[in-house]
């Protein structure tokens, strides 16, 4: 078993790295948003497991590269580049852009039912008895819909699970 777990470890990192540079590639040039992120995501973790195994197996030659200047200056290297990137995430107080359905969820979030149930062809009286029909006892016609549901212990994605389905 252990043999054949280790003659894959390496094909798999080929594999799944292959995956998740063309995945990665796509969500840079921002094609098929929601068909490869996912993917990348998911199948990145997946490749965790050749990727230990793969070092487990090649452990000997592994140290031999420990040793080396190249790898301590690629591990400070790699390390300088992730840092330049949390460093600049937050810079200047700004958040990073959300994507379009992520801001527009944020706008709608803090909308209240008495303004928002009109824009989905309600009332605020009917998406309350919904809301609390839902679990969220907290529901008042001037609450935002994010408060309703902090009050409530519940998530925002709860809310906006309700308010798709109210019109069905």
């Amino acid at each position: 078993m252990r043999s054949l777990v280790m003659k894959f470890a390496t094909p798999l990192i080929v594999g799944l790295f292959l995956v998740s540079l063309i995945s990665g590639i796509a969500l840079f040039a921002h094609v098929g948003g929601n068909l490869f992120r996912g993917m990348h995501i998911w199948l990145s973790m997946v490749l965790i497991l050749p990727f230990v195994l793969h070092v487990w197996k090649n452990w000997r030659a592994m140290t031999v590269y420990f040793r080396q200047w190249a790898f301590g200056l690629s591990m400070v290297a790699s390390l300088a580049a992730a840092l330049v990137f949390v460093a600049n995430a937050n810079q200047g107080g700004r958040r990073q852009q959300a994507p379009p359905t992520i801001a527009l969820a944020r706008l709608v979030l803090a909308a209240s039912p008495d303004k928002l149930a009109p824009a989905l062809g309600s009332n605020a009286d009917k998406m309350i008895e919904k809301l609390r029909g839902a679990g969220f006892e907290a529901a008042e016609a001037n609450l935002s819909l994010r408060e309703i549901a902090q009050r409530s212990g519940k998530e925002d994605m709860d809310v906006v699970a309700v308010l798709t389905r109210m019109n069905r």
